[in-house]
This record gives C-alpha cells, sequence and structure tokens, in this order.
C-alpha cells in the first residue's frame, strides 16, 4: 500500500460528499492512519468512524479545527501529534466558494472566502511546520482551484479566484523555503468537481454545456482529486515540490 506507516491530516474532511472526505478514505484504502479535521467535532468523529466501519483501519480520528483561528490550528496539530506520534502529511483542503460577480462583492463577501481559503492553508501549515522541520520530512498538500488559473470558475467569483491564486504563490514560496527541511509543498487544482458544493446548483443543461470543454467528457468526482492527494502523500513523488498538478480531465491544456 501506498500509504502504508504513515499518518495524515485532512483539513475540511467531515462533508460526506466532499473532497476532504474521499481523500481521507483514499488514504486509508492506502494504509494511512488518518485524522480528519473539520468545523463540527461530532462531524469530523462521525467520518472518522465510517473509515473503521469500513474495514478501513482503526485508529483514525476525527476533531474540530476552524482554519481560519491560528491557535485552534496549533491546538489540533498538537493534539494529532500526541495521538499519532508523529504526523507525514498534511492535506490542506478545507475551503469555501461564493458564486457572485465582481462588483457584487463587499467587505462581508471577501473576509471569508480569503480567511478560509487562503489564511486557512497558511495557519494550518504553521500549525505542523515545526513538527515537520523536527523530522526533517513531511509532505504538504495545498488545495488551489482551475479558477485561479483560468480567472474564474462556474461557482467561484473573483474573489475565490484571488484567493486559489493566492494558495499557488503560497505553496510556491513555501517549497523553496522549506525544501532544505525535507519538507514537500504541491498544490492541487480541481476542475469542476461534483461535491456537496456543486451537486445542487448543477441541471443537466449545465452538465451538458460543461462537457463541451472538457476533452474526457466527463464531469470530475471526489475521488479523481483524493487521487492526487495520493500520490503526492506517497514516496512516489518524492521528488516533486513546488508543483501544480492539474484534475480537470483537460479543461484547462496549458500551451
Amino acid at each position: 500500500m501506498l500509504l502504508d506507516g504513515l499518518t495524515a491530516v485532512v483539513t475540511g474532511a467531515a462533508s460526506r460528499r466532499g473532497i476532504g472526505r474521499a481523500t481521507a478514505r483514499m488514504m486509508a484504502q492506502h494504509g494511512a492512519r488518518v485524522a480528519l479535521l473539520d468545523l463540527d467535532a461530532g462531524q469530523a468523529q462521525a467520518a472518522a468512524r465510517d473509515l473503521t466501519d469500513r474495514g478501513l483501519g482503526d485508529g483514525h480520528i476525527g476533531l474540530a479545527c476552524d482554519v481560519t483561528d491560528r491557535d485552534a490550528c496549533r491546538q489540533a496539530a498538537a493534539r494529532v501529534i500526541e495521538s499519532f506520534g508523529k504526523v507525514d502529511v498534511l492535506a490542506a483542503n478545507a475551503g469555501i466558494s461564493q458564486p457572485i460577480r465582481l462588483m457584487e462583492i463587499t467587505p462581508e463577501d471577501w473576509d471569508p472566502i480569503l480567511d478560509v481559503n487562503l489564511r486557512g492553508v497558511l495557519y494550518s501549515c504553521q500549525a505542523f511546520i515545526p513538527h515537520f522541520r523536527e523530522r526533517k520530512a513531511g509532505s504538504i498538500i495545498c488545495m488551489s482551484s482551475v479558477s485561479a488559473q483560468r480567472g474564474g470558475g462556474i461557482f467561484g467569483g473573483p474573489h475565490y479566484s484571488a484567493a486559489k491564486a493566492g494558495v499557488l504563490g503560497l505553496a510556491k514560496a513555501m517549497a523553496r523555503e522549506l525544501g532544505p527541511d525535507g519538507i514537500r509543498v504541491n498544490c492541487i487544482t480541481p476542475g469542476l468537481i461534483q461535491t456537496d458544493i456543486t451537486g445542487d446548483l448543477l441541471t443537466d443543461e449545465m452538465r451538458v454545456e460543461i462537457r463541451k470543454g472538457i476533452p474526457l467528457d466527463r464531469l470530475g468526482e471526489a475521488d479523481d482529486v483524493a487521487g492526487a492527494y495520493v500520490f503526492l502523500a506517497s514516496p512516489l513523488s518524492a521528488y516533486i515540490t513546488g508543483a501544480v498538478i492539474d484534475v480537470n480531465g483537460g479543461m484547462l491544456i496549458h500551451g
């Protein structure tokens, strides 16, 4: 198994049809013990129990963590390290979106989108980096979006694009700074993935139109992104850092 003997932390991991939940499940399938972090402690704990109930190993834990709260991230990190003894992988996955146009963005819209999607990545990483530095090893995987690359998405406004573009820059800067410490930092940029966030907003007509711009002729599933997370967490990617892995079916093919 690709992650046998490793421990991993996934933020934003409780949503039943979310990328974080799928990532935690696939990491457990590949042998990792997983800490699932989310806003609600009960939901995070239920998601962790579900992994064991599926026969995907014991020892998974669910913890409450608001990624926009620096102290909360540090406390969660301390609890995970105490429970697991070590952490090998951080999947900074937590995020939110909002489909509004440029001139509609208010301070009340801007702040939470930037806080969760960008500040949340920073605080999550800061909480675990001292542990990774001490061990001279670690893989950090940050969630960005195709919206950052193409200047907008279907369900994310310009402030979402800005936040996710910030994640790309932050991850590359962290990769440069942390490389000498044996810490790898990479990004994933999903296209349109069918999750709890997008599922109820997509009509059949929208699906048909969107598929016209996707060479693989289908919308993405959470497991498609989870597979990229597992790869970047595994020894198979040991010499990859500062990279951006597109998971969009060819929606954005670079020239």
